[in-house]
C-alpha cells in the first residue's frame, strides 16, 4: 500500500512540475507570437498559435512514446 501511494505521489509531483514547465513555455511562445503578429487580441494569430502548439505537442508526445517503447524493449 505504501509503495503504491509513493508511486502515485511521485507521478502527481512530476505532473505538477510538467504543468509549471508547460505554462512557462506557453508564456514564452505567446510572447514570440505577439512580437510577430501583434497583440494577443488578433484572432487569426491566436488560432495559428493554438495550431502550432498543438502540432508540436503531438509530435513531441509521439516521439516520447517511441522512446519509452524502445527503452522498455531494451530492458527485457
Amino acid at each position: 500500500m505504501k509503495s503504491e501511494m509513493w508511486d502515485k505521489l511521485g507521478a502527481l509531483i512530476t505532473a505538477a512540475f510538467g504543468l509549471v514547465a508547460a505554462l512557462a513555455w506557453n508564456g514564452a511562445i505567446r510572447a514570440i507570437f505577439e512580437r510577430i503578429f501583434g497583440t494577443a487580441d488578433n484572432i487569426p494569430a491566436m488560432l495559428a498559435y493554438a495550431i502550432v502548439v498543438t502540432v508540436i505537442a503531438v509530435l513531441v508526445t509521439l516521439r516520447v512514446a517511441k522512446m519509452v517503447i524502445k527503452a522498455k524493449g531494451e530492458n527485457k
